[in-house]
């Protein structure tokens, strides 16, 4: 690990060696990151000796401010993970869990001591705390989830409520993007996003396909920052909106990463609270103008909160009080998109363009002209297996629903999933 700046490299050195790493290229101004944050980026991380070493990143530049590295923790580490700006949990090679106390890292890293916390039983190959609480941990694919009550915890006493979210998480890299939120990357390249709910129950996106497979690192101290290791360069990524499980508004800055080498670490992991995400608030829409997903969404969810009855005859208002639409299916979808009247399944698609079921992005619809239905899209439940979450004004005896269905097969809203097709509104932001 360096301890002084790295002199970049050349832009079209950097830009060939993104290239040959799959990585996508966004050119344009100087980035900017639009994250949260109570201060500089922090990184801890242990090299192969077994010393602590701890990184300073700015975050909206990506330029690394300083490199410490500290004492040896006196055991072989295993997995790591940043509970807060002075305090890590670092496993073992022989399965038990320490506390690591960092006293200074300013001018250098100092430690006020290691303590184990736990004897034998953590044999995670990978760990991570997303800062609101939950300790997560991959073990053989099984996904295990830990409370965390303390900001020292000692032991049992504070990391408790135990519980195995669920197998086939085989991941080649682990991050905690925010609360319950967890990005990784696997060895076929994929990026992925989960959404945690409970035992059993989590959301699964793709943000990328492919690109990530030579990514042996990934960190993220929240607010849709990523810090991803590749041939021991650093580079640094940034997710316009975290939480939409979309990963087409990552920005990639290849030409200016943290450095392009000298990341030697055996193990890294962020301060996963450091950053927070702040949505932006994008220009409102004018009926029959362009709209923001966003307010798609938000369209959509005040007639489900209001419950608004079915009827092919009634109007209701919208969510401004100033524009009335039909209040069935292909009504509640005209509203939501905030077009100029009430469409019908038959000429909503003259408001759109056909795209991929696998495409489909909160605010898109699935339309059935032939069964005269439509649902509009509210994100992926499992985006590998195509089932997702939908909203949709559904018949006389329900009214309002929002549930979920697979795009794929089976029955959306009880109506064929093979019948529908994905439409995007044209003007859609």
């Amino acid at each position: 690990m360096k301890l002084s700046h790295v002199v970049r490299r050349t832009s079209a050195a950097l830009a060939v060696g993104a290239m040959s790493l799959g990585l996508v290229t966004i050119t344009g101004g100087a980035a900017q990151a639009v994250a949260s944050c109570t201060g500089d980026v922090s990184v801890y991380g242990t090299l192969s000796d077994g010393r602590l070493t701890y990184t300073q990143i700015e975050p909206n530049t990506g330029d690394r401010v300083k490199t410490l590295i500290g004492p040896n923790l006196g055991f072989t580490p295993k997995a790591m993970a940043t509970l807060n700006f002075n305090t890590v949990l670092v496993t073992s090679t022989a399965g038990d869990l320490y506390r690591v106390d960092v006293q200074t890292n300013n001018t250098s890293l100092g430690l006020a001591g290691v303590v184990k916390i736990w004897d034998g039983g953590w044999t995670f190959d990978k760990m991570v705390y997303d800062g609101a609480g939950h300790l997560y941990g991959t073990v053989d694919g099984q996904l295990h989830q830990y409370l965390v009550s303390q900001d020292k915890p000692a032991g049992s006493a504070h990391i408790g409520q135990h519980v195995v979210i669920d197998t086939g998480f085989v991941l080649k890299t682990l991050a905690a993007a925010g609360d319950d939120r967890i990005i990784a990357s696997t060895s076929d390249g994929r990026l992925l996003s989960y959404k945690i709910n409970g035992v059993g129950d989590w959301d699964r996106a793709v943000l990328k396909t492919s690109g990530w497979s030579a990514v042996d690192s990934l960190s993220s101290p929240g607010g849709g920052l990523y810090y991803g290791r590749t041939n021991g360069g650093m580079y640094w990524y940034h997710d316009a909106d975290p939480t939409d499980g979309d990963g087409s508004d990552i920005a990639y800055h290849p030409n200016d990463p943290v450095d392009a080498s000298g990341w030697t670490q055996s193990l890294l992991s962020a301060y996963a609270n450091n950053c927070a995400y702040v949505p932006p608030a994008p220009p409102k829409s004018v009926q029959g103008g362009t709209i923001y997903r966003s307010e798609v969404m938000t369209r959509a969810r005040d007639w489900y909160n209001r419950n608004v009855q079915y009827s092919q005859s009634a109007y209701a208002s919208d969510i401004d009080g100033d524009h009335s639409y039909r209040t069935d299916c292909s009504g509640f979808v005209s509203m939501a998109w905030h077009l100029t009247s009430s469409l019908t399944t038959a000429t909503l698609p003259g408001a759109g363009t056909q795209i991929s079921k696998a495409d489909l992005r909160p605010g898109d619809a699935l339309n059935s002209s032939g069964e005269g239905h439509v649902v509009l899209f509210a994100g992926w439940k499992d985006q590998d297996a195509g089932t997702f979450y939908y909203y949709s004004e559904g018949s006389p005896s329900t009214d309002m629903n929002y549930s979920s269905a697979n795009v794929y097969s089976g029955t959306i809203d009880s109506h064929p999933a093979s019948s529908y097709i994905a439409l995007r509104y044209d003007k859609i932001a």
